[in-house]
């Protein structure tokens, strides 16, 4: 995209739309030209690429319910029985391979063996097996697909939850909400395409920080950036109007730095100029619109007491859940949860049953929630997180303080909704859930599978950056899932 049409093509608008409301013959002629601006009420897409998406999506919008710090899959998702016959015993090392350890467990005299801290039970149709730390969510067994052979490259905290949002380990590159917000925009321009809220779990704490990085533009316009929702009243900082300064008066401060900007927009051709216009209207246009979406007060009984309740707190991992539904509801085009401390090194025993209390009713919930609504055939869900944890137990065995290291040989995830076949499990792990055995999925590839249920080609999806077509999904070779697939 050329920066420079666009400012003309915005510059144009705004001085149409502005004359032409002086008249009806004018409006008349605006309603012709920009039937888009002038539609009350109709849901048109503003801004994305022209041309996208490349086929007809299956999901127009996506919920990510991001587990920050490395959720366990073998607790929660992935029992095996090799895991209790070889229980205390050292991992064979056949299985554990010559991979690479984290500087914890690295120097560990043994690596014995941990089977899943709870038991859990084969659920839905498929018969798919969910720990009982998570009873809530084996109520959804057959509107989830899980994905037990993701597995990645990195295996700290920080490369690997940027590599899961951005595409790459390092920082400085676009999210994934990001992109969905450059290539497909928005159909409410009353809030931004994309909106990020984090919030603290009970199990370690404070867990692993989350860093607005991880919602950032990188090199694409930082108008596609996510806004962040902090908890309570004010979600927004410096949203609202300051004492003296009425609506009125704000409208015209308002025009009054659009024309200036506007001015310097011609002289310079910063596409950044562009943004800070679309900023303040945003911040405008948020005023109505985000008091409007904080308030529950409208939610019935039924619906708060399904969310658990943490609901009505603030910040709490079931309040983000329902401000999420509320937000897929006003056609947000991407909402992302970061739930942190999942990060269970010691005190497995302990935090692990917290942490998944915290999550449990509200994401079964939430997915219940939108199907009854039907919103769920049409928005795409990820339950995620950045690697997960080893089979072996950081720590002596039968030690109430010990738990698991990081893992990113293979580990689990969950899909629901949007062109995912429900109620289904993809992938096979080995006998001890520590390498993949069949049909391995890498980061790259469920990228490239999220982008395909939003209808775009990851291959020909690109943005121009220090002399590369960059894309979501690297450089390296990526694969749609089609095995996940409806």
């Amino acid at each position: 995209m050329n920066p420079q049409h666009e400012f003309q093509n915005h510059l144009t608008r705004r001085t149409f739309i502005g004359q032409s409301a002086r008249g009806v013959g004018g409006l008349a002629l605006g309603s012709m030209l920009f039937p888009e601006l002038l539609a009350a009420g109709a849901k048109t897409r503003e801004g994305g690429l022209a041309g996208l998406p490349h086929f007809a999506p299956k999901a127009k919008r996506v919920l990510c319910l991001f587990q920050s710090g490395g959720m366990s899959h073998v607790d929660l998702f992935d029992d095996k029985p090799a895991l209790h016959e070889f229980a205390g015993k050292d991992l064979p090392p056949t299985i554990k391979g010559t991979q690479r350890l984290t500087g914890m467990t690295s120097g560990q005299k043994g690596y014995p063996v941990r089977p899943p801290l709870l038991e859990g039970k084969a659920c839905g149709k498929h018969g798919t097996w969910i720990s009982n730390l998570l009873p809530h969510i084996q109520t959804v067994a057959d509107d989830i697909c899980i994905i037990k052979t993701l597995h990645t490259e990195a295996i700290n905290h920080d490369p690997a939850i940027t590599f899961m949002n951005t595409g790459n380990q390092q920082p400085g590159y676009a999210s994934m909400g990001a992109w969905a917000s450059y290539g497909l925009g928005t159909e409410n321009a009353n809030l931004p395409a994309f909106i990020a809220m984090v919030s603290q779990g009970t199990g370690k704490n404070p867990g692993q920080p989350v860093f607005s990085r991880l919602w950032g533009s990188g090199f694409l316009p930082s108008n596609h950036q996510g806004v962040g929702l902090r908890p309570g009243a004010n979600p927004v900082l410096y949203l609202q109007n300051p004492p003296s300064i009425d609506g009125t008066q704000r409208r015209e401060l308002l025009d009054d730095l659009a024309t200036l900007n506007e001015e310097r927009a011609r002289e310079l051709g910063d596409p950044e100029t562009l943004t800070r216009i679309k900023a303040y209207e945003m911040a405008f246009r948020m005023q109505t619109s985000v008091p409007e979406l904080a308030d529950i007060s409208g939610e019935s009984k039924a619906t708060l007491d399904a969310y658990g309740p943490e609901v009505t707190r603030p910040g709490s991992f079931a309040a983000n859940c329902l401000l999420a539904r509320r937000l897929l509801e006003r056609d947000v085009r991407f909402v992302q949860l970061f739930h942190r401390g999942w990060d269970q090194h010691i005190a497995l025993a302990r935090q692990l049953p917290n942490q998944c209390h915290d999550i449990d009713q509200p994401t079964a919930a939430l997915i219940k929630d939108l199907k009854a609504r039907g919103m769920l055939e049409d928005t795409l869900v990820i339950f995620a997180t950045e690697f997960g944890r080893t089979s072996f137990t950081q720590g002596g065995f039968g030690n109430p303080g010990s738990g698991r290291d990081h893992h990113g040989r293979c580990f689990s995830i969950f899909l629901a909704g949007g062109g995912i076949k429900p109620g289904f499990e993809y992938g096979q792990t080995d006998d001890f859930a520590y390498n993949v055995a069949k049909d391995g999925v890498h980061l790259r590839d469920l990228h490239a599978t999220i982008l395909h249920c939003m209808g775009i080609d990851h291959e020909r999806f690109t943005f121009k950056f220090r002399g590369l077509n960059v894309k979501l999904t690297g450089v390296e070779e990526a694969h749609v899932v089609k095995g996940v697939l409806t």
